[in-house]
């Protein structure tokens, strides 16, 4: 918990931008007033300079841009990827926030012609891929101040850091474009004509409580180490980095005052997979060959020196596949034998099944000292609240809390789920109702289509962006073109045959014809569901893990 005063970065400069093109080159300029200085992108060359507004050549196509996301280089070579079209979120601390609606990904070269035609089809699949990501729901920037820190962290910087450009400043686990402005970043002059762009959820709403306004605040911020999509990353990788892990901080705004209130989420931080497999929900396999307490000292020893002292909730089921997950988290926490970390496990399905939901009071119950220990009842001690008051008894705030909480369940759960959270419904109206439960069996079906086929296209995307697979134009053939082996060729070639078949004269040889393609249509199912990971869209471009 913190209560303080930010000092805002000095940096400044407009979140628009104008972008000329010519055959050779592009000029992006700065709409500041007073503003001479202009990058210079050599499309030939690829190289980055400075220069001045007199420099760009009047014979230049134009047009607004609202910033940077950075370049990547592709099978046809390097791309500029800009964001065209923003909204407005909100002002926090005086600093507008926007949301970054549609980008446009504008190629160096002026033709494809001279690729192959199989290079024009990996080509193709790789700016399908790009524009997979950048039509996900989610990023937001500020063009002067650090979306990227939480108010903690910055309430504890040093002069220096301040001077700090906003590239340089930047919580490198949140900055989404990180590996896209690689080149910006190596050249410090460049900084001014981009910004870090994190990806999760941002709501910024003024409430009134006892007639004293202040400002609610809810920022996630989706980390791009590890991260992909809910079946094909689990676990840690070496560094303790876990999948697909969110910070989500809830600031409150009142006079001069700021309160910050952090919480993390991510996959148990020990080595473990979950590949689909065709069933609903496969089996967790936990690895057997690799030392689990590194990777997971490396997390936690991270978690204690960014956040400090804290309490992990593990909601799984504690029985069924589930149980040795939640066995192997139990024995690691104690076995670190760290006072900073305290480790409840809740079975949220047992507990609440159902429809029992105030049986949750048993687990707020049991974390009620730490949330006092943690500050949570700010709200009354920043005067808003009289002594004695409830927040739950303030019906309008409540009413914007709980949507907001859950609207930020769904757009994390649509980044790495693929559809909405489940059970939206109780956070909104504190019960669960018969749309809520539709809603639920319907996003039930999405996500098991999605995990078994399209998921290896969506995390191939992300691992494209983020820079963990990187296009080398030299190669000959991309892993895209991965050979299947004969199990999936003999499905394939089941409906083929069936279309060969002849009519049949008697009834001897119409029983001969049912039973043979009875034997055969059973003979590829179990080949189906013996082999159901052969047959699920698996990721191409990133080599499996060491334990799959």
């Amino acid at each position: 918990n913190f209560l303080g005063l930010f000092v805002e970065n000095k940096t400044f400069f407009s979140a628009f931008f104008h972008r000329h093109a010519t055959p050779e080159k592009f000029y992006i300029e700065a709409c500041d007033d007073g503003a001479n200085d202009v990058l210079v992108i050599d499309r030939v060359s690829t190289e980055m300079t400075l220069a001045g507004i007199k420099d760009i050549p009047p014979s230049g196509v134009t047009r607004p841009i609202c910033g940077i996301m950075g370049t990547i280089r592709l099978v046809a070579g390097m791309y500029l990827i800009v964001i065209t079209r923003k909204r407005k979120v909100g002002d926090l601390f005086g600093h507008t926030v926007w949301k970054a609606l549609e980008f446009d990904v504008i190629s160096y070269k002026k033709t494809i012609l001279h690729l192959t035609d199989f290079q024009m089809q990996d080509n193709k699949a790789f700016l399908s891929m790009l524009r997979n990501v950048l039509n996900t729901d989610g990023f937001y920037f500020c063009t002067d101040y650090d979306l990227t820190h939480t108010q903690q962290r910055l309430s504890n910087t040093s002069p220096d850091f301040q001077e700090m450009s906003l590239l340089e400043r930047a919580d490198q686990r949140f900055m989404w474009n990180g590996n896209l402005l690689r080149e910006i970043t190596a050249q410090p002059e460049l900084h001014k004509f981009a910004f870090p762009v994190i990806h999760g959820f941002i709501v910024m709403n003024p409430c009134c409580i006892n007639g004293k306004v202040f400002e609610w605040i809810l920022i996630s911020r989706r980390s791009c180490f590890r991260a992909g999509v809910r079946y094909y990353v689990r676990g840690i990788d070496s560094e303790g980095h876990a999948a697909n892990f969110v910070e989500t901080e809830q600031i409150v705004q009142y006079n001069n005052a700021r309160v910050s209130f952090v919480q993390t989420r991510g996959s148990m931080p020990f080595f473990w997979s979950q590949r689909p497999n065709l069933k609903y929900k496969p089996k967790p396999q936990i690895s057997t060959d690799t030392n689990h307490m590194d990777g997971f000292r490396r997390h936690f020893e991270s978690q204690v020196l960014i956040y400090g002292k804290q309490v992990i909730l593990n909601l799984v089921n504690q029985k069924g596949s589930e149980l040795p997950l939640e066995q192997a988290f139990a024995k690691m926490v104690n076995g670190m034998e760290n006072g900073l970390i305290k480790y409840i496990a809740f079975d949220f399905h047992k507990e609440c099944s159902k429809m029992r939901w105030h049986r949750l009071q048993i687990l707020v119950d049991a974390v009620s000292d730490m949330q006092e220990e943690f500050g949570c009842v700010s709200f009354q001690r920043m005067g808003v609240l009289h002594v004695g008051q409830k927040i739950e008894e303030q019906a309008d705030f409540e009413k914007i809390y709980k949507n907001a909480w859950a609207d930020n369940a769904n757009a994390c759960a649509k980044q790495y789920a693929g559809t909405g959270a489940l059970k939206t419904d109780f956070t909104r109206t504190g019960k669960r109702t018969h749309w809520g439960l539709v809603m639920d069996g319907w996003n039930s079906m999405i996500r098991y289509y999605k995990n078994n086929f399209s998921d290896g296209f969506r995390q191939d995307s992300i691992d494209l962006f983020l820079g963990n697979y990187t296009v080398d134009e030299t190669d000959g053939l991309t892993p895209l073109h991965m050979q299947k082996d004969w199990k999936f060729l003999l499905v394939s070639a089941f409906p083929i045959l069936l279309v060969f078949h002849h009519c049949c004269d008697t009834w001897t040889e119409t029983l001969a014809y049912v039973l043979f393609w009875g034997m055969a249509s059973a003979l590829t199912a179990a080949v189906i569901v013996v082999n159901g990971r052969e047959f699920v869209d698996a990721p191409k471009l990133v080599q499996k893990e060491k334990m799959d």
